[in-house]
């Protein structure tokens, strides 16, 4: 199944899927861990289940969100309390209905799903992106780690530069995995952004982490910026 599927539709409030699409790549993203943890790493990952479902604070004041902007295509990811700039790759599926991570020999590449959302436009954006690989710590190695109100920049091909405002972390276990609660659309025309990467522990058995790291955040403003293709990890 590759980016431009049949079961791609575009709508005036921004790109959405059909139910058969959702359940492909939504199984997928649930074995994403599983089929493309770089199972070549010689380091530890971060013990991620200590901040397991981190959620929302209650009665946290957050930003309001920002009014989706027209789409457009991403070119770079800041996370400035990372200390992240890292280009982006349009991905697709993979023959087993997984995203397509960035290649592992550039491990401060970050993946987006091209038939989903465009960053800033009404949906979900979904990005993707290693924790490790077998020699260091790779973009997403700290994602765990933000916190609610922090910052996410996404510098995108018209110029702009969306800025979102994280309002969820999780780390979620295998075993009681809702994808669709996961990934779906929080709010309804609001353009949401989703950040997803191994997390928990490494099973030497399976070969595969225990649950997957997942960052929520809406957009709150946008700018003019440079989309240089800058890297730091």
């Amino acid at each position: 199944m590759t980016a431009t599927s049949d079961g791609e539709r575009t709508t005036a409030t921004g790109r959405v899927m059909t139910g058969v699409a959702w359940v492909v790549l939504l199984l997928g993203l649930w074995m994403w861990g599983r089929e493309v943890t770089d199972v070549r790493r010689g380091v530890s990952a971060p013990t991620t289940g200590d901040v397991a479902a981190v959620g929302r604070p209650a009665g946290a004041e957050l930003p309001p969100a920002a009014e989706p902007l027209d789409e457009a295509r991403p070119q770079r990811l800041d996370i400035p309390s990372m200390r992240v700039r890292a280009p982006v790759l349009a991905r697709g599926l993979d023959g087993e209905g997984a995203v397509e991570p960035p290649p592992f020999d550039r491990p401060g590449t970050v993946g987006w799903y091209a038939a989903g959302a465009r960053p800033g436009a009404a949906g979900a954006a979904l990005f993707v992106g290693h924790v490790d690989t077998e020699t260091r710590p790779a973009v997403f190695y700290r994602l765990s780690a933000l916190r609610i109100g922090e910052t996410i920049r996404v510098a995108r091909d018209d110029g702009t530069v969306a800025e979102f405002t994280v309002d969820d972390v999780q780390v979620l276990d295998r075993d009681r995995f809702d994808a669709r609660q996961a990934y779906g659309v929080q709010e309804p025309g609001r353009a949401e952004l989703r950040l997803v990467t191994c997390g928990g522990t490494f099973d030497r058995a399976s070969r595969s982490y225990t649950a997957n790291v997942i960052v929520s955040a809406y957009l709150t403003g946008s700018g003019r910026g440079r989309g240089d293709m800058t890297e730091e990890t």
